[in-house]
Parts: structure tokens; C-alpha cells; sequence
């Protein structure tokens, strides 16, 4: 019966990654913001994979071995994605996304050979000591929507991130209701503590990048 119920529960999003395998990642008919892949986090997972990071023709990996944190993770396809190009990765979100993060990262592990992958929970704005030293790379994709979550998530990452961590935060930018007042107060409150650079779109992949979907480079200031 369970295998049932888990079929009408989930459909899977293939992401297939530029030597043709596919992560396979499953997300939730029911639920909210954490249970469906959503486009910024495709577009995220894709630049991951783009020559400036990852170019095996000419022996670059950026990835190889890199520590690297994703916050706000849903169904975790951008970790995975780090993870099969050999990153040692630990994706992140709240308790009740636990079991479907787990299950993505059962789904893909024969894609992960060289780097690795765990779910942990991370609440915004709680203790993170866990998770010290900082990691190399903080990943966010589509995590600014939500007003009550932006001081605790500005907080989380002051207290994640060491002088050389770079968060690579990628968002869709929408312009109903309140998410372009959302925006501007988080951008308001991280530039106090961290400076910001736009990634254009000809870094970004040629195929999953949009002209509303951006690419940021964000670290602490000296």
C-alpha cells in the first residue's frame, strides 16, 4: 500500500546535467513553498555547472572538495547538483521538508561519487554552531519571498559565513503584492554586513537562465 500512496504523493523533475545524466528529484502534489523545483533553483543548480566552475575538458573544477551549505533547500536539487560535482554539501531547511530532502538524496547518490551530501535542519535565525566552520559556498535559490523571514535569515547569514565564504544567491525578482518591498529590505539589510555583485547573463547557462531570474555573488565586507 505505502508504494501507492507514495506514487500519487510525488512526481519527479528530471535536471539533466551537461554530460547527460539526470538528477531525478521528487516533489510533493500537496504542500507548500518547499515541495516543487522551482525555476530559480533550476537556473541555480545549471550555473553550478557553467565553465567558470566546472569545466572537465580542461581539468577545472571549482567544486572538487569545496564545502558548501544551501539554505532554505526544498527539495534540494542545487546541494545535489554541487554534490555530483564532487562538493562535500549539506543542505538545509526546516523539519518537515526533512523526509523529502532525504528521499531526493537517496534517489541521486549513485550521481554522487567524488563529493557528498547530508540534510540537517536549519531554522533562520536559531543557533548554527553546527554547522562551523564556514563553509566555502553558501547556496540560496528563491529564499527572499517571505517578510518575517528576512532579519532571522540576514542573521543566519552573518553567523554562517566566514571572510571568505561567497553566498551565491540566485531569485526571481516578481513584482506583485509584497515581494518587491521583501526584496528591497533584505538587500537594505545584507548590504549593512556584506556586499553584492550581479552575475550577467552570458555567465549564467546559455539554455535555464531568464532575464528576471538573478544571479548574485554576495560576501562580507572587509
Amino acid at each position: 500500500m505505502a508504494a501507492k500512496a507514495d506514487e500519487n504523493e510525488y512526481f519527479v523533475r528530471e535536471i539533466e546535467r551537461n554530460d547527460g545524466c539526470a538528477l531525478k528529484v521528487k516533489q510533493c502534489y500537496l504542500g507548500d513553498v518547499g515541495c516543487v523545483v522551482w525555476d530559480a533553483a533550476i537556473v541555480l543548480a545549471k550555473y553550478l555547472e557553467t565553465k567558470q566552475f566546472y569545466d572537465p575538458s580542461s581539468g577545472v573544477n571549482v567544486w572538487s572538495g569545496r564545502t558548501v551549505l544551501e539554505l532554505g533547500a526544498g527539495t534540494g536539487v542545487v546541494g545535489l547538483m554541487a554534490a555530483t560535482l564532487g562538493a562535500q554539501v549539506i543542505v538545509t531547511d526546516l523539519e518537515d521538508l526533512q523526509t523529502l530532502l532525504k528521499m531526493n538524496i537517496q534517489e541521486n547518490q549513485a550521481l554522487v561519487s567524488s563529493g557528498s551530501i547530508t540534510a540537517k535542519v536549519l531554522k533562520w535565525g536559531e543557533d548554527v554552531s553546527e554547522f562551523s566552520p564556514p563553509p566555502d559556498y553558501v547556496l540560496m535559490a528563491d529564499c527572499i519571498y517571505y517578510e518575517q523571514s528576512i532579519v532571522p535569515l540576514v542573521e543566519s547569514l552573518k553567523l554562517l559565513c566566514g571572510p571568505v565564504t561567497c553566498i551565491v544567491c540566485c531569485y526571481e525578482q516578481r513584482s506583485e503584492g509584497v515581494n518587491p518591498e521583501v526584496e528591497r529590505q533584505f538587500f537594505e539589510l545584507l548590504q549593512q554586513n556584506f556586499c553584492c555583485e550581479e552575475i550577467p547573463s552570458e555567465k549564467q547557462d546559455p539554455e535555464f537562465s531568464s532575464p528576471d531570474i538573478h544571479i548574485l555573488h554576495i560576501r562580507r565586507k572587509a
